[in-house]
């Protein structure tokens, strides 16, 4: 697997010559196994919430609007602020979890925290699985979203430092490719046990989850750390082993040189969520979060929690909704790997403002079929309508899936410098968290009051989303990680204006006008 020597330079950037070496490949697929867990827990809510056993045993009130045709209406059948809460508590205890991740990430490294993640997983599933009553439930659910926030804060920095220049974004949307296979493989699992009788399909599903778990556990124990969190923590011969291990070659000094200055400047920070406020981090922040709530407001986590929900909405039976939800599943599997191998190619930019287009234009779409062909109460969609329906969902998600998807989490673990980075990246998931849990927590509810406007609702946010990558998101493909505001946000044309005489000089927590800046290795005041 080790490729011939290659520069990863861009732009006048600094050379580093690194091969892609056996063990950075492995690194990062053992690392990434934290987004199958994530998307295992996202696809799984919303199948087993389809499951009429699971519906009768935690939540009677929604069985029985199901299955009583007095009560029952397409769009708010499935209203009900519990069941939401079963989906949306796993988020919310993710957010809180990441701020004590941020802490773990920079004072004890990547690997520690991938580690602390996999084990919340695994007690999370084991309460789930085995769960006899609502609170038991939601408390496994929550230590399923402590678990998303140490994975989420770590792994997505993990593969961004281990990965070379040249194929960081590759690498890194692997992280987003397993959440995609996650999802399908929680689809299957979920068709499969709705066959099963007895009424205990939906234990074997949520305990499924151990799978990933236990992957994401055994992983953490047999990758390597980060050189650049080595050499941050101060073990500077321990990191350029390493450095010298996953780049396949003994000519590391430029790049060694360049991480041991950036974690000089970091050491120089003492409080690095104040200093996110500053001004010379305000762009990087401004971005990134911005890049959370679209990725929220794209509408796709609605539509991959509640796919069977929606299906069924729409006039699918349930094992037709479920069926259709591997498809979707399997379309958000491919379409991620062609951003694998497009990101580094045609870049961030290009292909965030291609899945603008197609996913405005589906969402319209929709919008307009179930207006006209989906009432309250009508039994179902014809054939080739809900058919229709179906692939309009999946050119959404394939949009979303080279896209928004996996970019929506590149972008901001590579953008901050190595003194916020850690910081940045736990606010960074706070803030998605945070909104991933408003979606999943109101979805049923709007679908209850829009309707079919709940499409029109989101397709009018990726307009909006899509203006602001054009005039706002600069480029940074092929850009090393530490060169990002010399190479990046001082030659924006907006943001090169916070980026003009600001200075590393720390005075009382707070940054002076000595206007340092590193070149090369070396720090030039």
């Amino acid at each position: 697997m080790a490729g011939g020597g290659f520069a990863a330079s861009s732009g006048g950037g600094t050379e580093f010559e690194a091969k892609i070496t056996p063990i950075v490949i492995i690194s990062c697929i053992m690392a990434a196994t934290g987004g199958l867990m994530f998307g295992y827990d996202v696809g799984v809510s919303g199948g087993v919430t389809e499951m009429a056993p699971f519906l009768e045993k935690f939540f009677p009130a929604v069985h029985e609007k199901v299955n009583d045709p007095g009560l029952n209406s397409n769009y708010c059948k499935y209203d009900n602020e519990g069941l939401q809460l079963f989906t949306s508590s796993l988020y919310l205890a993710g957010l809180i979890a990441t701020f004590f991740a941020s802490y773990t990430t920079r004072s004890f490294g990547r690997r520690p925290t991938m580690l602390i993640a996999g084990l919340f997983f695994i007690i999370g599933v084991c309460l789930n699985a085995g769960a006899q009553d609502l609170a038991m439930l939601i408390v496994g659910r929550i230590l399923l979203g402590c678990g998303v926030g140490f994975a989420n804060q770590a792994v997505p920095l993990f593969l961004s430092e281990i990965a070379p220049t040249r194929i960081r974004g590759g690498l890194n949307i692997l992280f987003q490719l397993n959440v995609t296979v996650g999802i399908l493989f929680a689809n299957l699992v979920n068709y499969g046990t709705a066959k099963i009788a007895g009424g205990w399909g939906w234990r074997l599903s949520l305990g499924l989850a151990g799978i990933p778990a236990g992957l994401l556990t055994i992983g953490a124990l047999l990758v390597v750390e980060t050189p650049n969190s080595l050499i941050e923590r101060g073990r500077l011969d321990q990191g350029k082993a390493v450095l010298r291990r996953i780049r396949g070659t003994d000519n590391i000094e430029p790049e060694f040189n360049e991480l041991v200055e950036a974690s000089r400047v970091a050491k120089l920070v003492k409080h690095p969520f104040r200093n996110l406020l500053m001004r010379k981090n305000r762009p990087q922040l401004i971005i990134a979060l911005s890049l959370q709530v679209f990725q929220q407001f794209t509408g796709i986590n609605a539509i991959m929690f509640y796919a069977p929900v929606l299906f069924t909405t729409v006039g699918f039976g349930s094992d037709a909704a479920l069926y259709s939800s591997v498809i979707l599943g399997a379309v958000n599997v491919l379409s991620t790997i062609v951003s694998i191998y497009s990101v580094d190619k045609l870049g961030r930019r290009l292909l965030l403002l291609e899945a603008g287009v197609q996913m405005f234009l589906s969402q319209v779409v929709i919008a307009v079929i179930l207006g006209l062909k989906v009432t309250d109460h009508s039994d179902n969609l014809s054939h080739g309508y809900a058919i229709f329906v179906v692939i309009l969902v999946c050119t959404f998600v394939s949009a979303f899936a080279w896209s928004w998807g996996p970019l929506g989490w590149l972008i901001p673990s590579e953008t901050f410098p190595l003194e916020t980075r850690s910081a940045a990246q736990s606010v960074t998931v706070c803030v998605n968290l945070v909104f991933t849990f408003v979606i999943a927590q109101a979805f049923l509810s709007m679908l209850c009051v829009f309707k079919f406007g709940i499409f029109l609702f989101f397709s009018a946010w990726v307009l909006v989303m899509s203006f602001f990558v054009f005039f706002l998101l600069p480029e940074t493909k092929n850009v090393p990680i530490e060169e990002m505001t010399e190479m990046v946000w001082k030659k924006h044309w907006l943001w090169k204006r916070f980026m003009s005489d600001v200075g590393d000089e720390e005075n009382n927590g707070k940054w002076g006008n000595s206007n340092i800046e590193m070149k090369n290795g070396q720090i030039h005041n």
